[in-house]
Order: C-alpha cells, then structure tokens, then sequence
C-alpha cells in the first residue's frame, strides 16, 4: 500500500476542508490564547483558569450525545455549516464585549458556555464528515493524523500572533481576527462536491439512539479501552495547560507575549508529533505506539514542572507536547478505522464526551489542587499519572496478546488430526 505523509491530499473535499480548517483554527487559538489571559489578568486566580475551562468543554460534554444523534440523523455537511456560522457569531460577540471595556469575568464564561454547546455538534459532524471526505478509505488514518498536525500547526502559530496582538492592539483585536478566520472554512465547504444526503427512516428516539450509542461502545472492547484510557488523561493530565498562564506571568515573570511563546512551543512539540503519526507505515502497532507516547508525554511534564531556566523549560515543554499528540490521534484514528458507519456520529460524541467532558473537570481539580500544593508540584504530579496510565495500558496490551495467544492455542488443539488412507 504506497501511502506518504501527505496522501490524503488526493482527496480534493479534504484538500479544501484541510486549506478551510488551517485558517479558522489559527483564530481560534488567538481567541482560547486572549480568553485565558483575560480571565487570569482580571482574576489573579488559578482556580479560575480552571473554570474558563470548565465553561468551555462541560457543555461539550452535557449535549455531545445529542450531537452525536444528529450526526447520525441529519445530513453532517449541512450541520457543520451551522455550528460554523455559530462560532463565529460568538466570537464576534465577543469582540464587541471587549471593545467597549464594560465587562466581567462572568460575561467572558458566559460567552465561552455558548461556544461549548455549539461545539458538541460541531465536532461529531466533522470528525464523521472526514471519513466521507476521503475518497478512497485506506488515506483515513493518513487524514486523521494530518487533522491533528493542522490543529497543533495553528496551535504553533496562533498564541505567538496572540500574544503580540494583545500587547500591541488589545484583547478584542484578537476575537475579531478569530471571527474573520471562520469565512475561510465556510467558503471551503460551499465549494465542496459531495455526494447527496439521503435521509433515513428514524424508527427510534433520541434517548433509545443515545442508549445503543453506549452499549456499543461497553460490548466494543478495542474502543472502550480507548476510551477509558482518553477519559482519564482528559481527567488528569490534560488540563496541565490551563496552569500555563501561571508559568509565564508568574514563574518566568513574562508578559503575554511569554504565554504566547510557550503554548506555540506546545504547538510545535504536538505539530510534530501528528507528523511522526501522519507517516507510520500501514500495519503499525498503534496501541504500542500510544503507550510509548504516553511515557513521552509524562516524562515531559516531570521535567518541565520544576525547571526554571525558560529555554530548556520550552525544550520539554515541546517533548511532554510530542507524546500527548498521540492521546487525541491514535484514540481518533482506531475509532474512526473500525467502528460501524451506522454508530459513527453517536461513537464518536462518546469520543468527544472523553475528550471534552473530562477536561473541564480535570481543570477544577488542577486548578484547586495547585492552591495548595503549587503549580510545579501539581504538574508533576500531572506527569506521573500520566507514566501510571502508561504502565496500566501496556499491561491491557498483553493481557490481551495472552488472550489471544491462549485463543490460538485452543483452537490448534481443537482440530482432531487427519489420519492418511
């Protein structure tokens, strides 16, 4: 199979949608970059970097099953031109709360609470619209890894401009240049060819769509471990980025150009990473690759927490990034790759309720936990958690290459021996 780093360029959909999405996500990582910054200039408060995240992704997590039922019900194209259109009206709405100057913190989370919910359609429409996309099915795995490059690409780019742009212009120049971004991922999907949405006879309701969601997932091993381990590191590990402000006002005693720097050396550290991903040969072990990622990535975070010397800080600070590009890709990539199309938009909002719905939690915990332990102590310990999820799903891995060691066995036994004429 003659697949390359950059094959599901072929496609032209994903070509246009890939062109689209670059632009827009470089805008709305100047908007999570300017709202965090805001929220911790007016504040002062790590616990409230926690609850911007909170604000952010719980709602993704409340209403991400019924994204997941429309993705499946509706026609995806149409929807996800919607929560585009959505997005950007927030962000205009944003901008205009911040130009005038007359506001709260509460205002900004409100704002943020309303970007969460159109978010929880937003992605199971588009991450079940990739896969029609690609016109030939082998290039998924390919396109799904060039996704997250594209995504940490802007995460690159973005905080940088970000942080200049807030010190040279204000914060609100920021959410309007984020609003603007959004015209180049809507032009990108009027000029898409697709094939025609037929609709489907619904028999059931939305809760009993909702109930089969999950049961597949329970009765579907190979994407529940994937799952389970996604929700934890969402839980616990993730949401070391919402202390990141921290490091760079308090630590490094910078300005918002600092934060800038260090969440686009992240940025790189994942951008290479969904690289890395991106050119695995067809046939690679993505499980062992997920484990030996998610050593990488804790390790990373041990080193970064407690250095205090800035360059060597962001040289770890790219490494811990490098091993988390794998928690998002590869738990992506094997769900994408083997669940049934009929249960793609409902697996894939379970998907996003890992992703999604246990960050904003994590970030509560974080946040309140480095109150009284401090932020390095709490990242490193962010790290070693990561190392013990590591360590339990390599012994999943072999538990079940026992399993099925122990399978093929049986069944050899099993055939009773052919005796010659």
């Amino acid at each position: 199979m003659n697949i390359t780093t950059f094959s599901a360029f072929k496609s032209r959909n994903y070509r246009l949608f890939f062109t689209g999405q670059s632009v827009s996500l470089i805008g709305t990582w100047m908007q999570k970059t300017a709202v965090s910054w805001v929220v911790y200039s007016l504040t002062h408060s790590k616990f409230m970097l926690g609850v911007t995240l909170f604000a952010t992704m719980f709602p993704s997590f409340l209403f991400s099953f019924l994204g997941g039922v429309a993705a499946d019900r509706y026609d995806r194209y149409k929807l996800m031109l919607f929560t585009q259109m959505a997005s950007m009206l927030q962000a205009i709405l944003l901008a205009v709360l911040i130009f005038f100057k007359q506001y709260t913190v509460w205002e900004v989370l409100s704002l943020s609470v309303l970007l969460g919910i159109i978010n929880a359609f937003d992605v199971p429409a588009r991450q079940s619209l990739v896969y029609e996309m690609v016109d030939d099915k082998k290039y998924l795995p390919n396109a799904l890894a060039l996704n997250s490059s594209m995504v940490n690409l802007s995460r690159l780019i973005g905080p940088a401009i970000a942080g200049l742009v807030i010190e040279r212009f204000g914060e609100d120049i920021c959410f309007g240049i984020n609003a603007l971004s959004f015209m180049a991922v809507i032009i990108s999907l009027l000029l898409m060819k697709l094939p025609v949405f037929v609709p489907k006879k619904n028999t059931q309701n939305v809760f009993n769509s909702l109930r089969d969601g999950m049961m597949y997932v329970i009765k579907t091993p190979a994407i529940g471990s994937i799952m389970a381990m996604l929700a934890l590191v969402s839980l616990f590990v993730l949401p070391f980025s919402t202390l990141i402000p921290v490091y760079a006002k308090d630590i490094f005693h910078g300005t918002a150009s600092t934060f800038g720097i260090i969440d686009s050396v992240i940025g790189l550290g994942a951008f290479a990473g969904g690289i890395f991903l991106a050119s695995l040969r067809p046939g690679t072990n993505l499980r062992k690759i997920l484990a030996i990622n998610t050593f990488v990535f804790g390790t990373g975070l041990i080193l970064f927490s407690h250095t205090t010397y800035y360059p060597l800080a962001l040289v770890f600070a790219a490494l811990s990034a490098f091993g988390m590009m794998s928690q998002i890709t590869i738990s992506n990539t094997i769900i994408q790759t083997t669940v049934d199309p009929a249960m793609r938009g409902r697996v894939i909002s379970i998907y996003a309720m890992s992703f999604f719905g246990m960050q904003p939690f994590g970030g509560l915990i974080i946040g309140s936990v480095s109150q009284h332990i401090g932020v390095e102590n709490t990242v490193m310990a962010a790290g070693f958690i990561a190392l013990l999820i590591g360590v339990i799903h390599v012994l999943y891995i072999r538990k079940n290459k026992q399993k099925e060691n122990d399978s093929v066995v049986a069944d050899e036994l099993s055939v009773e021996p052919v005796l010659e004429s």
